[in-house]
């Protein structure tokens, strides 16, 4: 027998989603009515799920697959009409994006925390998505917080556990539940974006690749496309299979947790081309033999070069990156004549720009890149258009780099994260910069003239809403930049950014490594933002 169970509840503190939707350890979100609360809240915030369409599915990490059961459960008992499923429970983020777009869904609820670890003492996480696909907007992400604040009860369907495993439609009460294969559509998406064939031949070839899916949800796409489809060699896709601990790594793209693909690609026997995704596979590591490419350079190389694949073949409408990210595009985006906008760091702000026609490719420095294909970032895509781009210019990675910087000179640029910053320390160094940022230009650090110093704030030029305290800008006047910014990815504690570039146009001084070249900019942050007084720390954790 079944029925619908509304069971009182009392608010639970700590539950406002951030840009990522909302992610604590996976025991909270375990515990007593935590997941019943939450989406609970999400389907109140959104106005209610009776009669709605919905899409679900998560990057397999532990809890993956009750959460499943229970918001299945919970829609029921709300009314929802349908909700499709990846098969197991599992939908990488931009294949999820893919299916609410393709299907004309009102949302979708995705289960990640992205790039974070994942078992019973890492992380979980949980994000609503709107029927664009992409990021629910700051409006509604504010209301799911005040719902979480004011919940007094939540509705929930009483009844067995349905088999995930098969594909096919069933029932839940009056709700249906269709199970579909997670990655048909999305494979289909890309072979009308890029020149399959192209590729083909490239591997035909004789074409050598790893990808390396750290056992997380790119797996399975990465060897249906390449392996299958594509032709690659079997064993191309290595840790292919997802696991709930991610085999217990981590699954986050950089030369820091992705070793082994690097030591492979700095090898005497390095193969053409490697890559790697993350948790939940929007994001995306690029390494050519014997060189790493940078994610804002890797966008920038994109924009450059997505004409050579057949979707962007009439051109972009324009460019948009993150503010963090290093300016590289905003080159490319000039040469081309072309709209280039910096937005806050949250795959959502670049939803807009997309949605109303403003810009075709988009990038973070955190090794996200996408394009309106669908409204999230999307690692696998970034993957295939540089095979795109490889297939046509028959030219090694290297070589396509130092092209592309003899053309628009070089950005160098790196990444410091300080980890696990107790809150206060992390927020005390970024309000004293607040505090300060105003009588820093014309003073000179380490031989750099400061140029501007501001709190970043983005007035979204579609819908006029506006994002303060976005992160602290430092430029100085050879074209060098520092931004610090405090990152909203982590559960415990704060992760302080501290982002470093300097550009350089001579093309005899591209070679350099990349310490050396920022050495003076690094040197500048320090004394500026006194970081070693603050974090406690001689180094970061994480360079990237």
């Amino acid at each position: 027998m079944t029925r619908i169970l509304t069971v009182p509840t009392q608010p639970i503190e700590g539950q406002k989603p951030g840009t990522s939707g909302l992610r604590k350890k996976t025991r909270i979100f375990m515990g007593p009515h935590y997941l019943e609360n939450f989406t609970q809240s999400v389907f109140d915030a959104i106005g209610g799920v009776q009669g709605k369409m919905l899409v679900l599915g998560g990057d397999g990490r532990y809890f993956n697959d009750r959460a499943v059961q229970v918001i299945l459960r919970m829609a029921a008992a709300n009314g929802a009409g349908r909700v499709v499923v990846g098969q197991g429970g599992l939908l990488s983020t931009p294949a999820a994006s893919n299916l609410i777009r393709k299907l004309g869904a009102d949302g979708g609820i995705i289960l990640s925390a992205s790039h974070n670890p994942g078992g019973i003492d890492e992380d979980f996480g949980m994000k609503f998505n709107g029927a664009n696909g992409g990021p629910a907007p700051e409006s509604v992400t504010d209301l799911i917080y005040a719902r979480t604040q004011d919940l007094t009860e939540y509705h929930i369907f009483e009844t067995a556990d349905l088999d995930l495993s098969v594909i096919g439609e069933s029932v839940m009460g009056d709700m249906a539940v269709e199970i579909v294969d997670p990655v048909a559509d999305y494979a289909q998406l890309m072979g009308d974006l890029f020149d399959f064939e192209q590729i083909r031949n490239l591997f035909i070839g004789g074409f050598r690749m790893r990808v390396d899916a750290m056992h997380a949800v790119t797996g399975p796409y990465a060897k249906a496309i390449l392996e299958e489809i594509l032709g690659a060699p079997k064993g191309t896709v290595v840790n292919g299979t997802p696991s709930p601990d991610f085999g217990g790594g981590h699954p986050d793209p950089n030369p820091v947790w992705a070793k082994d693909l690097m030591e492979v690609m700095f090898s005497d026997n390095a193969p053409d081309f490697g890559a790697a995704s993350d948790g939940d596979g929007d994001r995306n590591m690029i390494v050519g033999r014997g060189i790493y490419v940078t994610p804002s350079d890797s966008l920038a190389v994109l924009a450059a070069n997505a004409h050579l694949a057949p979707a962007y073949a009439k051109g972009l409408a324009g460019i948009a990156r993150s503010m963090p990210t290093s300016r590289a595009a905003d080159r490319v985006a000039a040469k081309l004549g072309i709209e280039c906008h910096e937005t806050p760091t949250g795959w959502k702000f670049f939803g807009n720009l997309l949605d109303a026609g403003r810009v075709t490719i988009c990038g973070e420095e955190s090794a996200g890149t996408g394009s309106d294909h669908v409204r999230e970032k999307d690692g696998l895509w970034a993957v295939l258009l540089w095979l795109n781009i490889l297939a046509r210019r028959i030219e090694p990675v290297q070589q396509i780099m130092s092209a592309h910087w003899a053309e628009y000179g070089r950005n160098y640029y790196s990444r410091h994260d300080y980890e696990a910053i107790p809150s206060e320390r992390a927020n005390a160094l970024i309000q004293r910069l607040r505090d300060i940022a105003g009588d820093l230009p014309g003073q000179q650090f380490q031989g750099l003239t400061v140029e501007s110093a501001d709190d970043f704030a983005y007035l979204d030029p579609v819908d006029g809403s506006s994002s303060k305290g976005q992160g602290l800008r430092i430029g100085f006047s050879d074209g060098s930049r520092v931004v610090l910014r405090l990152s909203g990815t982590g559960t415990e504690g704060a992760t302080l950014r501290v982002y470093l570039e300097r550009y350089e146009a001579d093309p005899t001084r591209h070679d350099l490594p990349v310490d050396e070249a920022l050495a003076p900019v690094i040197a500048a942050a320090e004394e500026i933002a006194l970081i070693r007084e603050f974090t406690g720390r001689d180094a970061p954790d994480v360079t990237t």
